[in-house]
C-alpha cells in the first residue's frame, strides 16, 4: 500500500520552499524596474498557497516514507516544480506558450541549459535570474535541500536522498542523512559564493556574476548573454569558469574531504583519477588540431579546447567557440563528450565516470576470466570489491541509456528533422548538457522544434536528471503491486 498522504505532505513542503526561491528574482525585477515583478510575485504567492494547503492538510502521523513513496515523491515533485516553475514565463509579457515554458523550466531544473530564447539579453532581469535559480535549485536537488533543512518533518529522508541523488551510489558523510545533506549544501553554497566573487573581480557586473555563479556550480550553463561566456572575452573569467566547472563535476564527497585536508581520500578515488586523466588527455590531444583549424593563437586555442572539453564533459554547456566549425572529425569527438558525464555525486548529468570505469574494468577482466575460467577475478573500485548486483545495475543502465538514445533519435527524426539534429537533441537532452551538433550546435537554440518535440525532449531531460530508473520504475507493474 502506498501512503499518498505522506507524499502529499512532503510535496507541499517542497512547493513552499520552491515558492520562496522565486522571491530573489522579484527583488531584481523591482531593482531594475522591469515589468516581470508582478509575474514573479503572483507565481510565488500561488505556489506557496498550494504548497501550504497540501502541507497542512495532513498530520505528522500521516508520514511513512518508504522506498516506493520516495520514488513517487521525487518523480511527482519534479513534475510539479516544472509546472509551477513555468508560471513566471506564462504570466510575464514574454508571450511564451506552454510547450516553450515547460521546456525552458525543465531545462533549468534539470541543469540541461538548452533554451528556446532567441534573444536572451532582451529578457527581463527578474525572469533571467529565475532561469538561473532553477538551475541552482536543480543542481544538488531541492529534495536534498529539504531533507537538510526540514528534519522536523520527521521524514525518512534516506529514501528521498537515494531516489534523487546523482550517481549509482550516494556516499554519506555522516551517519545522519540530514547532516550529510547539510554538508553537501554547505560545500555547494560556499563554492557558489566563491566563484561569484571571482567573476565580479574579473569584470562582470554583480547581476551577471550572481547569475553565472549559480549556473556554473549547477553545471547548468544558462547565461545572461546570447554568446554565453564567449561574450566575456576575458581569460581570467574563462579560466575561472573552467576551474569551477571542473569542481562542480567532482564528487562533492571528494571535495569535502579535500577541504578537510584528507587528501588521501581524494587521491584514492579511482573515479576522480579517471576524471582528471581523461580531461588532461583530451586537452593534450585536441589542442593542436583546434589551433590549426580555428586559426587562433596557441593560448586561445588551448583555452577554447580546455573550456569546451570541461564544459561538455561536466554537462555544463557554456560555450566560448563554435566547435562544430573546426572539422567534422573534431565535431564528432566533441559530440562523444555528451555521453561522458563527470563524477557521481556531483551536479553534472550524463552517464558518469564511475559507470564507464566499472564497465571498462569489468570488460578488461573478462578476458582474464575467459583464459582462466576457474579463477576468481573480482572487480574492485577504490580498493573495494564491486558486487555482481552493482555491476548488473550499471550494465542495465548503460543498455537502457543507449536504447533510449536510439529510440529517441528515431522519434525526433520521424518528426521531420535531420539525423544529426535528432542525434544531437536527444543526446544533449538525456545527458543534460545543452549544446550539441546539427541545428542545436553551440551557437543555436531549440526554438525551431515543434511543440510535441519540445515536450518529448523535456521528458528526456527529466529521465536523464533522475538517472532513468527513478522514473521508469513507475511504469512497471511491480511498483504498483501490493507485495
Amino acid at each position: 500500500m502506498i501512503h499518498f498522504k505522506a507524499i502529499g505532505k512532503v510535496m507541499g513542503a517542497l512547493l513552499m520552499l520552491f515558492a520562496l526561491a522565486m522571491l530573489p528574482g522579484a527583488g531584481f525585477a523591482f531593482y531594475f524596474g522591469t515589468d516581470d515583478l508582478s509575474a514573479l510575485l503572483l507565481s510565488a504567492l500561488f505556489t506557496f498557497s498550494v504548497g501550504s494547503l497540501m502541507f497542512f492538510s495532513f498530520s505528522r502521523q500521516d508520514q511513512n516514507i518508504r522506498k516506493r513513496e520516495g520514488y513517487l515523491i521525487v518523480s511527482i515533485s519534479w513534475l510539479l516544480m516544472s509546472i509551477f516553475g513555468m508560471l513566471p514565463y506564462l504570466l510575464s509579457d514574454m508571450a511564451m506558450n506552454i510547450p516553450d515554458a515547460i521546456f525552458e523550466t525543465i531545462s533549468g531544473l534539470t541543469t540541461t541549459g538548452a533554451t528556446i530564447l532567441t534573444d536572451i539579453e532582451s529578457t527581463p532581469k527578474g525572469i533571467l535570474f529565475w532561469r538561473s535559480m532553477t538551475q541552482w535549485i536543480g543542481g544538488l536537488g531541492i529534495i536534498v535541500l529539504t531533507v537538510a533543512i526540514f528534519p522536523l518533518l520527521g521524514i525518512g529522508g534516506i529514501e528521498l536522498f537515494v531516489a534523487e541523488s546523482p550517481g549509482p551510489t550516494s556516499d554519506k558523510l555522516h551517519p545522519r542523512i540530514q547532516e550529510t545533506a547539510k554538508r553537501l549544501w554547505y560545500v555547494y553554497l560556499g563554492l557558489t559564493i566563491l566563484v561569484g566573487t571571482l567573476y565580479f573581480i574579473g569584470g562582470m557586473t554583480f547581476f551577471d556574476a550572481f547569475n553565472h555563479a549559480l549556473t556554473t556550480m549547477a553545471t547548468g550553463g544558462f547565461s545572461t548573454k546570447n554568446d554565453s561566456l564567449g561574450f566575456f572575452d576575458s581569460p581570467f573569467i574563462q579560466y575561472t569558469a573552467i576551474i569551477f566547472m571542473f569542481l562542480a563535476g567532482t564528487n562533492f564527497t571528494v571535495i569535502y574531504f579535500g577541504i578537510k585536508g584528507k587528501m588521501d581520500r581524494v587521491w584514492n578515488s579511482d573515479e576522480f583519477r579517471a576524471y582528471i586523466t581523461v580531461v588532461v588527455l583530451v586537452v593534450v590531444l585536441l589542442t593542436a588540431p583546434v589551433v590549426f583549424y580555428s586559426g587562433e593563437g596557441f593560448e586561445k586555442g588551448f583555452r577554447d579546447t580546455l573550456f569546451q572539453a570541461v564544459s561538455l564533459i561536466t554537462t555544463t554547456g557554456y560555450v566560448t567557440a563554435d566547435y562544430t566549425s573546426y572539422h567534422s572529425g573534431l565535431t564528432m569527438i566533441f559530440f562523444m563528450f555528451l555521453f561522458f558525464g563527470a563524477s557521481a555525486g556531483s551536479t553534472s548529468g550524463g552517464i558518469k565516470f564511475i559507470r564507464h570505469l566499472t564497465f571498462f574494468k569489468n570488460s578488461w577482466l573478462e578476458f582474464k576470466r575467459i583464459v582462466h575460467p576457474r579463477a576468481v577475478v573480482p572487480l574492485k573500485i577504490n580498493g573495494v570489491r564491486v558486487t555482481g548486483k552493482i555491476i548488473t545495475h550499471i550494465m542495465n543502465f548503460l543498455l537502457i541509456y543507449l536504447m533510449i538514445f536510439t529510440i529517441g533519435s528515431i522519434i525526433v527524426s520521424l518528426m521531420g528533422y535531420d539525423l544529426l539534429t535528432a542525434f544531437g537533441a536527444v543526446a544533449t537532452s538525456i545527458g543534460n548538457v545543452g549544446p550539441a551538433i546539427g541545428r542545436v550546435g553551440p551557437m543555436d537554440n531549440f526554438a525551431f522544434f515543434d511543440p510535441f518535440t519540445k515536450i518529448f525532449l523535456s521528458f528526456l531531460m527529466l529521465l536523464g536528471r533522475l538517472e532513468l530508473f527513478t522514473i521508469l520504475v513507475l511504469f512497471t507493474p511491480y511498483f504498483w503491486r501490493a507485495n
